[in-house]
């Protein structure tokens, strides 16, 4: 049949997607090839694609077609996260508009709920990665919970804590009270929002007095009065209920007649005001504020600090969802005995945990709520000096999208410090080689600084934590609970503990519990390390710099040899796109518009080692038509009898024309290898576009017109099987389908096809003469454009007496493709003329009685004044600081580009009129 006269990608996209995957093609068996194994980062469960997506996946598939082109036992791993705090969102939203909520069902209950979430609607993102033409392992496809997974993860969270370095803490982490749960830092966004600085008295114990100085840096004395309380401001006055200590910088002087001494929190029932002490510490800035700060290391990162190293009781004041406490004794007398503690008396972590320093008339309110009654309450009583308006820095839930609460709680941690020395070391000796090096630093930077990684999460979906607890409080951490009870003894009566562990947790087991870890499978054998691991530099520490830690721990060996690292796709204006902005793209719109073999282009083609990529639908349209005139090159061949190959060798050639396309065809395979070597996914892509489409298809095809000999045919066949060999990675749907329509393949699809192996070198003598013919006839064309003639009006040419040779030898071209009536060696004719200088050699056109001079030189001088005219207006405004620095960034841009565009014109038009002179 012959080829259809349109490309339609929709057309051919769904069915090649079926055959490959059908067939097994995607992992053909290949045992004893050379394995090649990457492994994709695991969308949640609850995903759908997106821009970073199919920027992500294309650049794996580029590669595992690549490496599955040249042979190897390509193994593309694909799998799904459970997505803990996604996940159960997702359903706890369902249950809502239910009017249910989970805490109706048992957790067993509502784990199977989950689970016919995920077999109904879960794992949509899977068939969108087949739409954008992801040649995975569908067969062996994972999740993160299936129960080969979850019996690793419990054998490394057993493992770890056996060797100490998984251990439980309580320690400040950020809880999110939207999901009641902690989360990690990673997942916390700060955003600048309006806020207040409140300024308030802390009375001295018993109506102390002393005399406040302030001095400036000579020491004079500025300011002083007497006064019986000393000044803290804060941003979170609820804060205050939960106050260990107030601390001042030790060299203050301002401070130094009080320091030891205690002060009130000047909230609460008078009669049961809480006394704290007045301590020194190097955190507070005698600069910012009144110098004096309050410690409440229950609720405070830098607090949390001041408290551990000075030994300050930390007192919890909130819930799961941020309101104050309600539980535990009455507020006067546990206020009564936190008094006691903070004047020397010892007391348990136990104890010190389960007091409520809430007083009674604040228990059960939000958190806000609480803070206005404490304002009103405090300022009430005349102890509020100020309030300023202020910007501060809020930390927002990635996912709960509320306030975080620092808090202080019982957690599961991972010894992060320790795990990441052999990572560390493994990129400093080259085990792991990061792409592009730039970002070392930054690994560097956070593995050196890395704090312990609390993994336990306070939900219902995800691994349970294997640890059980007796009443004694004893802990027993087990793969199963027979082994707990076991270790606990008869009789003893053990509760499991109810938090899961953290999503990543499990994802750093990816690249060996996929292969089937812990057993010791051959597919782990055989695939281990991976090869690669094509990543955001977003997630290098959620989810990098995890799998690097553990990867090393239980296999002894780096997870994967390379690290690449790309950018983010942003919005065309350079912005990062998001939801709210308005301006995200969705990937499966762009295949429907442009076809996936077009955005998979614009993606390799656009990706320079990490550089973020802009959106650009002119680009996404360039390359849909690109893919356009190769399908036509190929009608161009069908047409004239050049059918497929049937040889991986180049074809015999003795004509000029085909021995410099097969040098060509060379000199294209090994810039391709040289840049996957280097993981230049942008110079690959490019060799091939600029290969197939201009020097196949505007320049070969066009030569060998009217002359398509057998051995033309054999060539011109072997020159576009080797093109669709090359553009396969990057376009697969469209060089499958013309693949298959050239010829007879013998059930030989080209996912499965070789890599271009030429045998061949460039002949310098017939490039030499090519290269000249084609830059002679562009030369030739664009004099006629600059001179307004028509492209095929003939001319005559006066060649010096050094091109006779090559000029005979390629006379049939000159005739056909420059549209030379005559080729002459003799002098030119005085007069006007056009003079052509290829390779240094001048070539004359005389243009008497060709064109009228004198018009055409009025013309071009009319429109060079114009253009450069132009020109010095934009560069002028580029040149003022006050547009550049002022105007917005696409102006400005705009600005240049039109610059650069007025710039060239004029260059063009001096040429033009250089030549008639």
């Amino acid at each position: 049949m012959p080829m259809e006269k349109t490309f339609d990608p929709a057309a051919i996209e769904a069915k090649w997607s079926r055959e490959w995957e059908s067939r097994g093609l995607y992992r053909p068996a290949r045992p004893d090839a050379q394995p090649f194994t990457i492994v994709n980062p695991p969308p949640n469960v609850t995903g759908a694609l997106h821009i970073g997506h199919a920027l992500d996946n294309t650049l794996q598939d580029v590669l595992v077609r690549y490496e599955r082109l040249r042979g190897k036992d390509a193994l593309w791993v694909v799998g799904m996260d459970h997505a803990g705090i996604a996940t159960q969102m997702v359903v706890e939203r369902q249950l809502n508009e239910r009017q249910q909520k989970r805490t109706d069902f048992t957790r067993e209950q509502f784990v199977d709920k989950v689970w016919e979430w995920k077999g109904e609607s879960g794992g949509q993102i899977t068939r969108q990665l087949r739409r954008l033409g992801c040649s995975m392992d569908w067969d062996r496809e994972q999740f993160t919970m299936d129960p080969h997974f979850t019996k690793a993860v419990v054998k490394v969270f057993v493992e770890l804590h056996k060797q100490g370095l998984i251990y439980r803490d309580k320690r400040l982490v950020n809880w999110d009270p939207a999901l009641k749960t902690a989360i990690s830092d990673l997942e916390v966004e700060s955003h600048e929002v309006p806020g207040h600085m409140w300024h308030f008295k802390y009375p001295l114990a018993g109506g102390e007095t002393y005399t406040y100085v302030e001095r400036d840096a000579d020491g004079t004395v500025l300011f002083e009065e007497e006064r019986d309380y000393i000044s803290i401001a804060t941003t979170r006055p609820e804060t205050m209920l939960g106050d260990g200590a107030v601390a001042v910088h030790p060299g203050d002087e301002r401070y130094r007649p009080i320091v030891g001494k205690y002060c009130e929190i000047p909230v609460g029932p008078k009669e049961h005001r809480r006394l704290i002490p007045i301590i020194t510490d190097d955190y507070p800035d005698p600069d910012f504020g009144s110098g004096a700060v309050k410690i409440t290391g229950a609720h405070d990162e830098n607090d949390y600090g001041v408290a551990q190293r000075n030994g300050i009781p930390m007192y919890r004041l909130m819930d799961e969802v941020a309101a104050m406490r309600a539980d535990g004794a009455p507020y006067a007398e546990t206020a009564a005995r936190a008094v006691e503690i903070a004047k020397g008396a010892s007391a348990t972590s136990a104890e010190i945990d389960a007091m409520n320093l809430v007083p009674d008339e604040y228990r059960g309110l939000d958190r806000y709520a609480a803070r206005k009654r404490v304002v009103a309450d405090i300022d009430a009583e005349g102890l509020m000096i100020k309030v300023e308006d202020k910007m501060i820095m809020q930390p927002f839930g990635d996912r709960g999208g509320v306030v975080i609460e620092p808090m202080l709680t019982d957690q599961w941690y991972v010894d992060a410090a320790t795990l990441a020395q052999p990572p560390m070391q493994a990129v400093r000796d080259g085990r792991i080689n990061i792409v592009p090096k730039t970002w070392e630093k930054t690994f560097f930077n956070w593995m050196e600084n890395i704090q312990p990684w609390c993994v336990s999460r306070q939900l219902w979906w995800g691994h349970r934590i294997p640890a059980w607890y007796a009443e004694d409080g004893r802990i027993f951490v087990a793969e199963t609970e027979e082994e707990a009870q076991a270790e606990a003894g008869e009789g003893v009566q053990l509760e499991r503990d109810p938090d899961v562990l953290d999503t990543w947790f499990s994802s750093a087991l990816w690249p060996f519990a996929t292969l089937g870890w812990p057993e010791g499978t051959d597919l782990l054998k055989r695939h281990y390390p991976n090869d690669v691991l094509i990543s955001g530099f977003d997630i290098l520490f959620f989810w990098d710099a995890r799998m690097a830690m553990q990867g090393m721990h239980f296999m002894d060996e780096v997870p994967w040899k390379t690290l690449y690292l790309h950018g983010l796709v942003r919005a065309p204006d350079g912005a990062k796109m998001s939801k709210s902005k308005g301006n995200v793209v969705d990937p499966l719109g762009l295949i429907d518009q442009y076809g996936a073999d077009a955005l998979r282009f614009f993606m390799s083609a656009m990706e320079s080692q990490g550089r973020d990529i802009k959106m650009d639908d002119a680009r996404l349209a360039g390359y849909r038509n690109f893919a356009t005139k190769l399908w036509n090159a190929a009608r161009f061949c069908e047409a004239n009898g050049i059918s497929a190959s049937t040889s991986l060798e180049a074809p015999t050639a003795t004509l000029p024309v085909n021995r410099w396309i097969i040098g060509e065809v060379a000199d294209t395979v090994a810039a391709m290898d040289r840049a996957f070597a280097a993981y230049r996914f942008d110079d690959a892509a490019n060799a091939i576009y600029s290969f197939a489409w201009d020097r196949f298809c505007d320049w070969y095809l066009e030569l060998i017109k009217g002359a398509i000999d057998d051995e033309t045919k054999a060539v011109a066949g072997w020159v576009l099987d080797q093109i669709l060999v090359m553009l396969h990675p990057f376009m697969p749907f469209i060089t499958e389908e013309l693949w298959t329509v050239m010829g007879e393949r013998a059930d030989y699809p080209l996912i499965t096809a070789k890599w271009p192996e030429p045998a061949a070198e460039r002949d310098a003598d017939a490039s030499a003469d090519i290269d000249w013919l084609i830059k002679l006839v562009s030369e030739i064309r664009g004099a006629k454009a600059e001179l307004g003639l028509p492209p095929g009006a003939r001319l005559t040419a006066h060649f010096p007496e050094t091109l006779k040779a090559r000029a005979e030898r390629l006379s049939a071209q000159l005739d056909r493709l420059a549209r030379l009536d005559t080729v002459s060696f003799d002098p030119a004719p005085a007069g006007a003329s056009a003079q052509l200088v290829v390779e240094g050699e001048t070539i004359t056109v005389p243009l008497e009685g060709v064109i009228d001079i004198a018009a055409e030189r009025e013309r071009l001088t009319k429109a060079l004044a114009a253009a450069t005219k132009e020109r010095d207006s934009l560069a002028g405004r580029l040149n003022n600081p006050a547009f550049v620095e002022r105007a917005k960034p696409e102006a400005v841009d705009k600005a240049r580009a039109d610059h650069e565009a007025k710039a060239a014109e004029a260059e063009r038009l001096s040429a033009a009129l250089a030549r008639i002179e």
